[in-house]
């Protein structure tokens, strides 16, 4: 196997830091506060409840902006769409090296806004919806005239999503909705929540789940109130259907057959949210190896005591493997049905997902007092990274999916 990058990588990663460079960086130079100590209380707005400030989503507007004009953006969706068929290879490389960059406008944690964006609703909408669907959404996505919340979760199930109880019934020429969702993230900046419901089967049947696109400003339809997490501004609300109506068309794909639906996007979004932990786990690692070679104590450099040095190659070691077991499956994805490789999906997940807590927590350890202080990025790193343990499926989901294709239960 040749483990060498594809030969349009290298280079169309120095163009893209030299982007960087021109045009993002003095663009976030203007806005110091987002990015230094005051990052979080300067992107949250406490009088609403703990949302993003306005000034801050407009300045993520102006940098995807920038990046769409300059053809980053749209990289990783097809030519049709203006992309560049990016492959999940290529996805996967750029996310890291982005990520490795560290903190910044470029691609920033809180938001997850890169220059090159990840689109899974677009994905979604091109596999799943119909054509007049696709002629209303896909471009409208793309130009964040339109927005989607994703409605998986709810107050007593996560990741036993077949046991929801949020419900579809017909009516006339449409269905009735009713249930909960929570974590409902940005939902403050969506037109639509993609609602998965059951429509038929019994609980924990993985058929029988349909997934309907429901206007947030729908009769019934309301966000009692946000969730302040971890990390801050919080935009993960509590959704609450009351009798909400819509109509046949607002089914995305094939009634009871919205786990489909589901799966791809945690697929598509999982090994490039791995990739993001591994970029972030080596950054906090290269920033606690350069840190330790200058730092004096006791009349010598920091760097020369192996218990500095053995943690920190542990860590350099796990991310070696983690990135071939990213890159090995981002190749998989890109000739194979995503169900085919979920189990490798799921390891590189969890895995990267721990690598980063872990080099983030050892990179405050060894700056020691200053590594505490929100004057470094550690402590941002880590809390925004922690969270991606447990959504989009917890570590425990992932390991299990790995065992039931290691032992041979469950389904495939």
């Amino acid at each position: 196997m040749n483990f060498d990058l594809p030969d349009h990588l290298p280079p169309l990663l120095e163009r893209m830091d030299a982007f960087i460079e021109a045009e993002i960086m003095p663009l976030q130079a203007r806005y110091p506060q987002f990015f230094d100590e005051r990052r979080e209380f300067a992107r949250t707005d406490l009088d609403r409840g703990g949302l993003p400030s306005r000034e801050w989503e407009e300045l993520l507007t102006r940098m995807r902006a920038v990046a769409d004009a300059a053809g980053w953006l749209r990289y990783g969706l097809p030519a049709s769409l203006g992309g560049q068929d990016g492959t999940n290879l290529d996805m996967a490389v750029i996310r890291e090296h982005l990520a490795a960059r560290g903190l910044g406008l470029h691609n920033d944690l809180q938001d997850e806004s890169s220059i090159v964006g990840n689109f899974p609703m677009v994905i979604m909408m091109e596999r799943f919806g119909t054509d007049a669907q696709r002629a209303t959404w896909t471009q409208a996505l793309i130009a964040g005239k339109r927005g989607v919340a994703f409605g998986l979760t709810e107050p007593g199930h996560g990741t036993d999503a077949t046991w929801l109880e949020t419900t579809a019934r017909p009516d006339g020429d449409g269905w009735r909705l009713n249930g909960a969702k929570r974590f409902n993230t940005g939902i403050h900046r969506a037109t639509e929540d993609l609602i998965f419901a059951r429509t038929s089967g019994r609980p924990g049947d993985a058929k029988g789940i349909t997934a309907f696109l429901v206007p947030v400003k729908s009769p019934g339809f309301e966000v009692p109130f946000y969730w302040w997490t971890f990390n801050m501004p919080t935009d993960h609300a509590e959704v609450v259907l009351n009798d909400v109506y819509v109509p046949a068309d607002a089914v995305l794909g094939q009634v009871d057959s919205g786990l489909d639906v589901a799966q791809t996007f945690v697929h598509e979004n999982r090994i490039r949210q791995a990739a993001a932990s591994l970029g972030a786990a080596q950054y906090c690692i290269n920033q606690a190896v350069a840190y330790a070679k200058e730092r004096l104590v006791f009349g010598r450099s920091l760097a020369v005591n192996q218990a500095i040095q053995w943690p920190l190659v542990e860590l350099q070691t796990e991310a070696q493997m983690v990135r071939l077991l990213i890159r090995s499956t981002a190749c998989e994805l890109d000739r194979e049905h995503h169900m085919a490789v979920s189990d490798h999906v799921a390891m590189a997940n969890y895995r990267a997902n721990r690598l980063a807590c872990a080099a983030a927590d050892r990179a405050m350890q060894v700056f020691g007092g200053l590594g505490y202080t929100r004057h470094q990025p550690f402590e941002h790193i880590y809390r925004h990274h922690r969270r991606y343990r447990i959504t989009e499926g917890s570590e425990e989901m992932q390991m299990r999916r790995v065992a039931q294709r290691l032992f041979g239960f469950g389904r495939g």
